[in-house]
């Protein structure tokens, strides 16, 4: 009787909650909503301000604290409570997830949602517990974690998620490069490497810093890898852009003119370690899936599929075809939303 009750209810519940996939970066949150789509993409930052009796208090989430990044007085910190794909910060990482859940389900009372949160391959079963138990502080009824190659393969729309047809997905975020090859629902191949969007803005900060005496914030660094990178054997000449910072010889503002030969040469070393990772994959792969993945080639996803030149590279290097998903950004947030929209889906690649 007990059991039946308990089904009625679940049902009840998964119709009226008002589901929520997370794709929870290093660099950014997307938010999807089940039926509605894509609602929401901020920067993984929180502005907190610690009381004198240790208390945290957030003081904004998203684009308005990153906006604080390096302006803060010393009272307030802005910081990303995820590292390289983990959590960093446990109890800032639980605020952040309260404030994006309870702003997107704030009107349902009742029931609460049933959420899908991406995270990175080779995640340990203490950092899964501590993404679950933070899901579950912040008002989630069900918290189901898939790795994030797996959501962007699904949000990507490849073939091999759920069959016997062997692919291979890059996904370049924020913390974390994930390469695997997948196939029948399941991570076959994998491998995760800490060069991704992050490591690249550093990178170019470091190459400004040594080549121009010139110092940059990570917002700059980001914009110059948006706006002018090219990592093809041949950088176009004509791009370039006016960069400002603090000059280390003066002390003083300054800016300088930045070519896309600079970012080659800035982020070569981060392309030759993500080919060389990808190429490595490619090696320990059953000669079956290969076969699979010479026909259909490779997908690239994340925010760095869009680096100027990238597939390029990557293509010389492997001799296969290599493809930038529609809307890389959003394959892992996609990827998450059709797990909920398909409950079967969810349950056989969820870990």
């Amino acid at each position: 009787m007990k059991k039946n009750k308990y089904t009625i209810w679940d049902q009840l519940a998964n119709y009226f909650s008002i589901d929520i996939g997370l794709d929870l970066g290093t660099a950014n949150v997307v938010v999807y909503i089940k039926d509605k789509g894509v609602v929401a993409n901020e920067p993984s930052v929180v502005a907190v301000q610690i009381d004198k009796i240790g208390e945290v208090n957030i003081l904004a989430v998203g684009d308005e604290a990153k906006q604080m990044i390096g302006k803060t007085p010393g009272s307030i910190e802005a910081i990303r409570p995820l590292k390289e794909g983990v959590i960093a910060d446990f109890e800032v990482t639980q605020k952040m997830l309260e404030y994006f859940i309870s702003k997107y389900h704030k009107n349902n009372f009742l029931v609460r949602p049933r959420v899908v949160v991406s995270v990175p391959i080779g995640i340990t079963p203490v950092e899964k517990r501590a993404v679950v138990e933070a899901a579950e502080s912040a008002g989630a009824r069900e918290v189901y974690l898939i790795e994030e190659t797996m959501a962007a393969a699904l949000g990507a729309n490849m073939d091999s998620v759920l069959n016997s047809r062997g692919g291979m997905i890059i996904d370049i975020g924020g913390g974390t490069t994930g390469i695997s090859v997948i196939s029948l629902g399941g991570l076959v191949i994998s491998r995760s490497i800490k060069t991704a969007g992050d490591s690249m803005n550093q990178a170019i900060i470091t190459y400004v810093k040594n080549s121009y005496g010139l110092l940059i914030g990570e917002n700059m660094a980001e914009n110059v890898k948006k706006t002018i990178c090219d990592v093809t054997d041949i950088p176009s000449e004509s791009l370039k852009m006016s960069i400002r910072g603090r000059s280390l010889e003066s002390g003083l503002p300054e800016s300088i003119q930045l070519t896309a030969i600079d970012t080659k040469r800035a982020l070569d070393e981060s392309v030759i370690d993500i080919i060389n990772t990808v190429v490595e994959t490619l090696d320990s792969t059953p000669p079956e899936l290969s076969g699979d993945i010479m026909v259909d080639g490779i997908v690239l996803a994340g925010g760095g599929a869009l680096l100027g030149g990238l597939s390029e590279r990557l293509t010389k290097a492997t001799r296969l075809k290599v493809t930038v998903a529609e809307d890389p950004l959003m394959c892992v947030v996609r990827g998450c939303g059709k797990a909920l929209e398909e409950i079967n889906t969810l349950r056989k690649i969820s870990l």
